[in-house]
């Protein structure tokens, strides 16, 4: 069984929300990622998006955009670099399912052919291209089923009439994306986001995640009533963005993990 099903099932029994958080990886550096995903999971992280560096990143706002900058020019982080911090992850006793986040353009540039193999080796249980429409998905799906990966599909308040055969032929878990346009902490979401998420639970019988945008406690407290699982990605980021000089000294580097343990803890609401 994916790791993902195993994750959500577990946390239902127990009534608890998933906490997702995304890191961009190489940024720092990859040993870094480590430890950050490492440190994540004691601070109750459920499974982590593990963010691929590029750079023409539609989907992403400023804090995402300048970690994949700052990653790509210091190391050309790619997604092979991504699939060796999930294997090192792994190998040093992290739990987590792990969901890469990347673009279409390099998993062209990697070969389908071997993309999907190498993610399974990974122990990578999924997937989120949010540049590949539904309708040119067909070979990604195809692949990913038979790697027993899960292709996850982002769905938006604008979806509208087509949010039915989206979550259709969802696996995993169904993304849905609280806000209009790029990734960012905010203080307002859409309007309509109650009643959108209520559309698409009604949807589909999988779980439902929401993100872009949840950056307090208070906000994840609000999402936690209606969904089975929040996405944390630019407060995060920001997180480690604010801890640059710590991790440069090993002997600064415990603060900087456990600024962002603080962090989480505060943002989940636990002690």
């Amino acid at each position: 069984m994916n790791r993902i099903d195993l994750r959500f099932a577990e946390l239902k029994e127990r009534k608890q929300p998933a906490f997702i958080p995304f890191l961009s990886i190489g940024d720092p550096d990859l040993k870094t990622s480590v430890d950050i995903i490492k440190q994540l999971e004691q601070s109750g992280a459920s499974m982590v998006e593990l963010g691929v560096p590029y750079s023409d990143p539609l989907a992403d706002g400023p804090v995402i955009q300048r970690s994949s900058m700052r990653a790509l020019k210091k190391h050309q982080v790619s997604i092979k670099d991504v699939m060796d911090v999930a294997r090192q992850a792994r190998n040093e006793g992290c739990e987590l399912p792990f969901i890469l986040f990347t673009y279409f353009n390099p998993v062209l540039q990697f070969g389908l052919d071997k993309i999907f193999a190498q993610l399974q080796e990974s122990d990578i249980s999924g997937l989120i291209i949010p540049d590949l429409p539904m309708e040119e998905d067909a070979e990604v799906r195809k692949l990913a089923d038979e790697h027993n990966i899960h292709l996850i599909p982002l769905v938006a308040p604008t979806s509208n009439e087509r949010i039915k055969k989206i979550v259709s032929r969802a696996s995993g878990f169904v993304y849905c994306v609280s806000s209009l346009g790029v990734t960012g902490t905010r203080t307002e979401f859409h309007s309509g986001i109650d009643e959108f998420l209520k559309t698409v639970k009604e949807s589909t019988s999988l779980p439902i995640a929401i993100g872009f945008g949840v950056s307090t406690h208070e906000q994840f407290a609000r999402f936690a009533e209606t969904c089975d699982g929040i996405v944390v990605g630019s407060a995060l980021v920001r997180q480690v963005e604010e801890a640059l000089p710590l991790f440069e000294q090993d002997v600064t580097r415990p603060q900087a993990l456990l600024q962002i343990h603080e962090f989480v803890r505060k943002l989940i609401g636990s002690n």
